[in-house]
Order: structure tokens, then sequence, then C-alpha cells
């Protein structure tokens, strides 16, 4: 039976993190749901899966008195379909960050750069002088990208400050990443070096490939997802042609 698939995340002071974590992991084990969630004191990101309505009940108590109390105003979540359960179980872990790029030091609260919706994507795209960089690893990036994008060869995405001392702090920026999380922290380590004009597409490859038409659609190829579908074309729809070892 096919599954709903949230992917959410959310750049938000966690001090408390440490106690959320088996609060968080028993309300997903009560609703049967997969997946992993990771939660630092920047945060939460993760994907987890499930019924519709187990998915719905869940997003809703996220920010309840048991949980993170109203905590969650900004949550950024894709919801998607798997025709078959794409994990095996369920785990919450606490890390540094949630997102790994350089030990906490960059803090997205302190500015990121301008959001821009999906459906605003491609005008921007077309502005001279605009330029777009990929924040996905390499072997995500030979997937699919935007059309004349910047790949910078990534292996991991900590690699990224390196790549940031070849760019003119004067440039015209547009980042993107599957979800949003990696540009956004990569907005704000930009913005924290004197980087004026940073823009990151809201919701990621993911908002954008369920809200843009195929036929206005600036993408190429597929969305790697790190779930047992391992790709995503236009309308979020499954790529079942991409095994796992086509990526090693």
């Amino acid at each position: 039976m096919p599954e709903t698939v949230a992917a959410l995340y959310q750049f938000v002071p966690l001090p408390d993190a440490a106690t959320l974590a088996p609060a968080l992991e028993r309300a997903c084990q009560d609703l049967d749901l997969t997946g992993t969630l990771l939660l630092a004191r920047e945060g939460i990101n993760g994907t987890v899966s499930g019924s519709p309505e187990a998915i719905e009940t869940f997003l809703a108590a996220l920010n309840g008195p048991d949980l993170f109390d109203g905590r969650l105003d900004r949550l950024e979540c894709k919801l998607s379909i798997a025709e078959a359960p794409p994990f095996q179980r369920m785990k919450v872990k606490r890390k540094p960050e949630i997102v790994t790029f350089d030990g906490g030091a960059t803090d997205p609260a302190n500015g990121a750069g301008t959001s821009v919706a999906p459906e605003d994507w491609n005008a921007l795209l077309d502005r001279p002088g605009v330029v777009a960089i990929d924040t996905r690893n390499r072997f995500e990036v030979a997937l699919g990208t935007f059309d004349g994008a910047v790949d910078p060869g990534l292996t991991r995405f900590g690699d990224f400050r390196e790549f940031a001392e070849t760019l003119d702090p004067g440039a015209e920026l547009a980042l993107f990443c599957t979800g949003g999380i990696r540009c956004e922290k990569a907005g704000a380590y930009l913005k924290a070096r004197g980087f004026e004009r940073v823009h990151l597409l809201r919701g990621g490859i993911l908002k954008y490939l369920e809200t843009v038409s195929e036929a206005t659609s600036r993408w190429t190829g597929d969305c790697f997802v790190f779930d047992g579908r391992i790709a995503l074309g236009p309308a979020l729809a499954e790529r079942p042609d991409h095994p796992p070892e086509a990526l090693r």
C-alpha cells in the first residue's frame, strides 16, 4: 500500500534537544512511522513515512505541548508518495548539527539570504548575471540539476566552505538543494562573509518539481532522495530506473 513521505526541517534553537528526542521517537513509534529524524541545538531535520492519516496526525502533533510546543512555526515540509515503504525502521538521533557543515559555527538564524518561491525561480535564473549554484554532493548533481547551474564538485557538504573562496562577493547567487536545508546553511555562511545578494530556492528542488509544470521546468534529469525510492522526477513521481549501484 502506498505511503506518504514527509521530508521536513527547520532551523530553530532547541537547547532541550536531548530531552525532546525520546518523546519524539515515542510519538513516531505510536503512529507506526519509519524513517530518520535528527535533532540538534540548531533545529530538526529528517524524513518519515507512514499512512496518510498517521503523517497528518504526526505533523499536527509536532507543535503540541508534548513535543515542540509551538516552536516549529516555520517548518519546511514536503509531502510525496512512495509505492512501497522507503524505510525499514524509525530512528531519532541527537547530532551536533542537523546538516553536517562546520560544527555549528554557522547560524542560519542570523540571516541566510532571500527566499525565492518555486514559481518565481525561473525568472530569477533569467536575470542577467545571476549565478545558480547546486549545493548538493556531486553524485546527486550527476542525476539531475538546473540548466546552466554551477556544480562545485562537492564530495561532502562541508567542502562548500572551500568552494566559497572562489566566488565573487559581489556576484548575485541563486543557491538550491534537495529540500532547502543545505542551501539555507550555505547561504548563511556566505552572508556571514559579506555576500549580500544571496537567493535560496524555498522548499528546494522537491518543492520546485511539485509546483512547476514539466513544460516550463528548467530542471533536467531526476532528483536524488535519501530513501528507498532513490530518485524523483516531475510532480515528485518515483523514477525506478536508478538502482542504488548506479550511484556508487
